[in-house]
């Protein structure tokens, strides 16, 4: 099976194949624990845990290592944890726990490894030492900065010159500075912020430095896959590969970089001020945390995607249908059919890959190799992971609904129907909208939902 990625660093579709096919690596950035993630975090976990998957399938789950880091260490952890009067440690432990609470939810696995920047300190100290030595780094005012203009293929990520990079970005003004585009490696600490002894003294290290660090301490210094957001590529990737590339001597640091692409809400740009601004954790009180996931697969991953609440709808619908075709079926060695596979093997294709759900689902209604095959396919997507009877058990938070009382009154209306009493029959579908429940008529009888 011939597996193709649209590669950042090409900018084209080419073939993928590993290093090591014994031991295929991936990299992908996680998450500043200072808050609750919000949705846009959740595109590139949801993204990379099914080509985690995909890459498992393929080449066996013992041949395949997934890292995902935590930042916890970050200028926006210290500043939270000063607004709320507690120890830093604190506000990373408790939004770490809300983190891996709240993806949790969205069905994926568990990466291989996921490194903590604290626990690499020294090997970030380690990397800087060799960039000052071999002339890509330099000491000044306490901080050290990594020297752009050392690096003569600079921006090759980003596809950019220096000047264009320069002119559209945010560049920390500094009088130390050798060039405007050079950028913090380590940086001195006051008392009250965290820091470690260092050979330019008590300070931490910048952002682009840790991921560079934890990726080799795991995955070496040269591999296969890094991942993360369109917005990643300038400057933490570009800055990853300047700081990784001229420590080790070579010209690679991923052979394949993949980036989701940007999500907005409602079709507007989220942002706090707006009150657009959507967290996972607030979004899993509304939906179940599967909806969440396969409204993120409905779209490209490399297209933009527009988050709305009637999508939602959509995604739900879908799952309750095929809940209901095979909530109970069980793959039994039956493999995920070629087409979907083959949908997931072109870059990721997971619309492509729902099509031929769909596809199964109309044969699943009356053949069971179809049934089979359709849960093989969801078991591929992290989907489908609860009992039926969990699936609809499922409430938004808040609400409470005595599923025993509603059945009585579908009874009751049913009744009335026939009764041909259908102002009777209003009544009881206005209390059951009342009690936020829609009905739903059918040739099979009634069934119901929460309405939204």
């Amino acid at each position: 099976m011939t597996l193709k990625f649209h590669n950042t660093l090409t900018r084209s579709k080419d073939a993928f194949e590993p290093l090591d096919a014994a031991n295929v690596r991936m990299y992908v950035c996680g998450p500043t624990v200072y808050d609750y993630a919000h949705i846009g975090n959740a595109r590139p976990i949801i993204v990379f845990d099914v080509l985690f998957r995909l890459l498992r399938l393929v080449y066996g789950e013992e041949h395949v290592t997934y890292a995902r880091n935590i930042t916890d260490i970050d200028d926006k952890i210290n500043n939270r944890a000063r607004e709320e009067g507690v120890p830093i440690s604190d506000v990373t432990a408790r939004t770490t726990k809300q983190f891996h609470d709240d993806i949790a939810e969205l069905g994926v696995l568990e990466p291989s490894v996921e490194p903590r920047a604290t626990d690499h300190v020294a090997q970030m100290i380690e990397m800087i030492e060799i960039l000052i030595e071999r002339g890509h780094a330099y000491e000044a005012e306490a901080h050290v900065l990594f020297n752009v203009p050392s690096m003569p293929d600079y921006g090759k990520l980003a596809g950019r010159s220096t000047k264009e990079m320069l002119a559209g970005a945010r560049v920390d003004v500094a009088p130390y500075k050798k060039d405007p585009m050079d950028f913090v490696l380590w940086k001195p600490s006051s008392d009250d912020l965290p820091g470690w002894e260092s050979p330019w003294g008590r300070g931490r290290p910048g952002w682009h430095i840790e991921c560079s660090a934890m990726s080799q301490t795991h995955l070496g210094k040269v591999f296969d896959i890094h991942g993360g957001g369109v917005d990643l590529t300038f400057p933490h990737h570009e800055n990853e590969i300047a700081q990784t590339c001229c420590a080790h001597g070579s010209d690679l640091m991923a052979r394949v970089w993949m980036h989701n692409g940007y999500l907005q809400v409602e079709g507007q740009k989220m942002s706090k001020s707006l009150g657009n601004f959507l967290t996972i954790h607030d979004l899993l009180r509304e939906w179940p945390g599967e909806v969440l996931r396969l409204q993120m697969l409905m779209t490209h991953y490399r297209q933009p995607l527009d988050w709305t609440d009637k999508r939602c709808g959509e995604a739900r619908a879908i799952l309750d249908r095929w809940y209901a075709l095979i909530g109970e079926v069980e793959a039994a060695g039956t493999p995920a059919p070629e087409a979907v596979i083959a949908a997931l093997s072109h870059d990721l294709n997971t619309p492509g890959a729902i099509t031929q759900m769909h596809a199964l689902a109309e044969r699943a209604q009356t053949d069971d190799a179809a049934r089979r095959e359709l849960r093989a396919s969801v078991d591929l997507l992290g989907l489908m992971q609860h009992s039926p009877e969990q699936w609809a058990a499922w409430r938004p938070a808040g609400v409470e609904i005595d599923d025993a009382r509603i059945e009585e009154l579908i009874a009751a209306r049913a009744k009335a129907r026939a009764d041909k009493d259908f102002a009777e029959a209003d009544r009881v579908r206005d209390e059951l909208a009342g009690m936020g429940v829609a009905l739903k008529d059918g040739p099979d009888g009634t069934a119901w939902e929460l309405a939204r």
